[in-house]
């Protein structure tokens, strides 16, 4: 049985790839991100076949930032593939632009708050403003949900703090990061298990490696749920 909380992220190269993957998988996933790595192997083709014909839920994570026209016109063309969730940057001028993009479509869009793959030492060398890394999460996410975010992205470390702020009621958080106990991290350096980043806030939690990387995807996917569905889980004001 699957759980649409776990979303598999399909960091696969092109669509003959991903839809091996989707039938190793078979009905213990329902919800798959797709990425912009896979933009140019056929992502959107891939997305509309998960959708479509296998009713599959979709998180397009193109993390979108340009000019608000722009961004406005490309939400507007992604928004008719009646996809569930898309991912922008979080900045005021990007997130009111996807809003405006995405109409009166279901699609979510969600704000990227700072990447999980970075640290504080990765945003010094950006120029990102001095402060503590999850002070930064917290008041960006607040910015892009006060700006019309149907929800963010955000590490497990932070989820805990975003839930608590007054304009993530009702908000979606979406994490990253998540890695089962003993996994390779990889790129990741803000982590978290999947269980914990449940019982932070977290609404649905995404992992790649971990799954696709399996000897066996599906009972890797099936243990994840397994996880997330433990006493581990469980939030403190549940």
């Amino acid at each position: 049985m699957s759980d649409d909380r776990l979303i598999v992220a399909m960091d696969v190269p092109n669509v003959i790839a991903g839809m091996d993957l989707a039938e190793k998988l078979g009905d213990s996933v329902s919800f798959y991100k797709i990425g912009l790595g896979m933009l140019t192997g056929g992502g959107l083709a891939l997305a509309n076949e998960l959708k479509q014909e296998f009713g599959k839920r979709i998180f397009l994570d193109m993390k979108f930032f340009d000019i608000g026209a722009t961004v406005e016109a490309a939400v507007r063309g992604v928004a008719q593939y009646d996809l569930d969730f898309l991912t922008v940057h979080g900045d005021p001028h990007v997130v009111r632009a996807a809003r405006a993009g995405a109409g009166g479509s279901d699609m979510k869009i969600l704000a990227v708050t700072i990447l999980t793959s970075l640290d504080r030492d990765d945003l010094d060398a950006s120029c990102i403003k001095t402060g503590d890394i999850t002070d930064l999460v917290q008041e960006r996410a607040g910015i892009a949900l006060s700006n019309g975010a149907d929800g963010v992205i955000a590490s497990p470390q932070e989820a805990s703090l975003i839930r608590a702020l007054p304009e993530a009621d009702g908000k979606l958080i979406v994490t990253p990061g998540v890695r089962p106990a003993g996994a390779d991290l990889g790129d990741q350096k803000r982590v978290m298990t999947p269980a914990q980043a449940i019982a932070n806030g977290a609404d649905h939690v995404v992992v790649g490696r971990p799954i696709w990387q399996a000897e066996n995807p599906a009972q890797a996917a099936k243990e994840i749920v397994a996880e997330m569905n433990s006493p581990q889980a469980k939030r403190a004001n549940n």
